[in-house]
């Protein structure tokens, strides 16, 4: 680490992390909170179940090792880490749409296991199996197996941050200078849900692949890009944006315009087709998109996602709708906790999208890409999670990082940030809902 920019990063990086986990040890030591959850209806019905103690039949979410850091999707992360997408202690449903809590415990009827879907299959193979595999040589210390894969869960996120801050780095130096590139790296940490990236979800992984292979692609690393870009598309479906910035990337080079050139060549001559590997290269995201799509998992992931998660692909006059109908709710006032849950939707939203669309002028790359990140993420159909979602978005940092040339906005963001992170990452670690 002999460059001073990438020291800083690394060591922002280190004590980010320990502040994140023990910033959530301490809150959850300290004071009790009210149940409910009143965040939403489903929240409500969900968390008043045995005062607070909702998850006590939810194996994966009740090891006491680095329980901070696990709540609501990391169950299903950690079941498929441990036991497969047919792990029996996982929920499933049924091809009618019931519910069975989990094999283990509620045997359905003679014939029919074999039709019943886990509800693991909603979510995509390459965190978990990255947690798998991370997990054994962390099995040498002797922990149980959900230990064990909690603690690989964290390494993970916590890794591919790491390399998303550097990518950050890379992608905004040129324009922005040693300083701007350093605070498009501090900016993706403390965003408000930045505490994800050091939990048991995908986002920490799948910010570090979808930028580092953006960081490829600027310096023309086209393998590297591509297979980065490959396996983020493996980690959340909304990585198959990638295939925007690298096809506009290809395009740019103008190698296609070649190609019949090169043709002529090939026949004659033997040479190899270089501008159309590039090409082939600059789509890979999509045919790995498809290959998915139209495997078991592709379709089990649609059947789940749409009868449970009530999620599909740009749906977006729903998406309309849930989100006007949120707004209306949030400002009613009726319900505090609501209230100020959409609060903080709404804010990283806007923020997300104002950033994004002005970031296009500076890094059209990027803002295209983080544009459909945006689009995608937010026409998936409920009206909540947004401002998770957008850590995927490379613009949003690298604006705001541009935005913070001024010292009032960088000092005011800051604290904005980490206020928020602050709140949220401490619900998180209670087991309320946050995104």
């Amino acid at each position: 680490m002999k460059n001073p920019a990438v020291r800083s990063i690394f060591f922002i990086w280190l004590g980010w992390l320990l502040l994140v986990i023990g910033f959530q040890a301490v809150a959850t030591a300290r004071f009790d909170p009210q149940w409910p959850d009143r965040a939403q209806d489903w929240t409500t019905n969900e968390t008043a179940k045995n005062q607070g103690d909702y998850q006590r039949d939810r194996l994966y979410l009740t090891e006491p090792f680095m329980n901070n850091q696990v709540a609501w999707d990391s169950e299903y992360y950690l079941g498929i880490a441990i036991g497969g997408y047919d792990d029996p202690n996982m929920p499933a449903l049924s091809p009618s749409g019931w519910m069975i809590p989990n094999f283990a415990t509620h045997i359905p009827t003679v014939g029919y296991q074999a039709e019943v879907l886990s509800l693991s299959y909603a979510f995509l193979p390459l965190y978990p199996y990255t947690v798998r595999l991370v997990a054994i040589p962390l099995s040498l210390l002797g922990m149980n197996p959900i230990a064990t894969a909690t603690l690989a869960g964290v390494l993970v996120s916590a890794l591919g941050t790491l390399a998303a801050m550097l990518s950050l780095y890379v992608l905004s130096r040129d324009s922005l200078g040693e300083e701007g590139g350093l605070r498009a790296a501090f900016y993706l940490v403390i965003f408000p849900t930045g505490f994800f990236l050091a939990q048991v979800y995908t986002e920490g992984l799948f910010v570090g692949l979808a930028f580092s292979s953006l960081a490829m692609l600027k310096g023309r690393n086209w393998w590297a890009a591509a297979l980065l870009a490959c396996a983020a598309t493996l980690t959340r479906a909304v990585g198959i944006a990638l295939i925007i910035p690298m096809v506009l990337t290809w395009l740019s080079t103008r190698e296609w315009y070649h190609l019949d050139l090169e043709w002529r060549q090939i026949y004659h001559s033997g040479l190899p087709l270089r501008p159309l590997l590039r090409g082939l290269l600059a789509f890979s995201p999509l045919f790995v998109f498809l290959a998915w799509k139209f495997s078991y998992l592709g379709v089990a992931f649609d059947f789940v996602e749409a009868n449970f998660f009530g999620r599909g692909y740009l749906d977006l006059g729903t998406s309309f709708y849930t989100w006007a109908n949120s707004l209306r709710s949030m400002l009613s006032f009726k319900n505090p906790q609501h209230s100020a849950y959409y609060f903080t939707e709404f804010f990283g939203m806007i923020v997300a999208i104002v950033a994004i669309l002005k970031a296009r002028k500076n890094f059209p790359e990027l803002a295209w890409f983080s544009l459909a990140v945006f689009l995608i993420s937010w026409g998936s159909g409920p009206a909540q999670g947004i401002h998770r979602y957008v850590l995927g978005a490379p613009a949003l940092f690298v604006q705001l990082a541009a935005w913070g040339k001024n010292p009032a906005f960088d000092r005011v963001w800051t604290i904005a940030s980490l206020l928020l992170m602050g709140l949220l990452a401490m619900l998180f670690a209670f087991d309320f809902w946050v995104a």
